[in-house]
């Protein structure tokens, strides 16, 4: 490259630099915005079931009338939010508390009574969860009992002897403008009794178990020397292969299976 082409070199990749700045700050389309998560952990139908139980999608809800015995059924609650009520069809109920659908059906029923008192049941079946997450033998969603502290569920899970970090569990409770995390220290539960920090957690809480510092240092090991000893097996099966072949035998594949005469792999 001549001397005189480095200024023109130069301007090139400031061009190609600036520009990527520019993409990087591009607010983002409409399209995009209007799919985004703008209140709580983003799901559809949602509220506090241990104030008062809501519908979600799946849950099963039974109604019976005291006044009018023959007014009594059950219906899960659809994909769409709704269940289906005898003479009067499809009625949205997803996301509304048990007084707001007694109260819903009271009045969908009123035309064919002269006096009716629906009560709800809601039974839900796999629609209210928390997760447990880290170094636990369970790991993954969980049904929300309700009434659990941090300290239950995280035993629940069964955290690894060896390798949780029970000092530093994390509850983590998402939210677009208003996230929250708690550092709790489960040991200290153990050690002095003091409570104060065995929250109580809500459905769709987030509890991590991070590892313990030995763990971590095992971990950053292994994946270091990983790819190492990957390359050596993969050198060593290549050379048994070649002497296999010069003996007239059959290599050996990646399963430890026999291939044919052109198979070193």
């Amino acid at each position: 490259m001549r001397l005189h082409s480095f200024p023109l070199f130069f301007l090139v990749i400031a061009s190609l630099f600036g520009s990527g700045l520019t993409s990087c700050n591009t607010a983002p389309d409409k399209r995009l915005l209007q799919y985004l998560n703008h209140e709580g952990f983003g799901k559809r139908y949602t509220g506090n079931a241990e104030e008062e139980d809501y519908v979600v999608l799946g849950d099963s809800v039974t109604y019976q009338d005291a006044i009018n015995p023959d007014l009594i059924g059950s219906d899960r609650v659809g994909l769409d939010g709704t269940i289906t009520l005898p003479e009067i069809g499809a009625v949205h109920v997803a996301g509304m508390t048990r007084s707001e659908i007694e109260a819903l059906l009271n009045q969908k029923f009123a035309p064919y009574y002269e006096e009716n008192d629906v009560s709800v049941t809601i039974v839900t079946i796999d629609g209210k969860t928390y997760w447990v997450l880290g170094e636990v033998a369970s790991e993954g969603e969980r049904p929300f009992p309700g009434d659990l502290t941090i300290f239950e569920a995280v035993h629940r899970a069964r955290p690894t002897a060896s390798a949780a970090n029970l000092g530093r569990v994390r509850l983590i409770r998402p939210d677009p403008r208003e996230p929250l995390i708690i550092t709790v220290n489960v040991n200290d539960m153990i050690r002095t009794g003091d409570s104060t920090y065995n929250i109580h957690v809500r459905e769709g809480d987030i509890i991590y178990v991070p590892p313990t510092m030995l763990t971590q240092v095992g971990q950053f090991m292994v994946a270091l020397i990983s790819p190492v000893t990957t390359v050596i097996n993969s050198v060593a099966r290549n050379l048994l292969n070649l002497q296999r072949v010069s003996r007239g035998q059959f290599p050996i594949n990646n399963r430890g299976r026999r291939g044919n005469n052109n198979n070193f792999f």
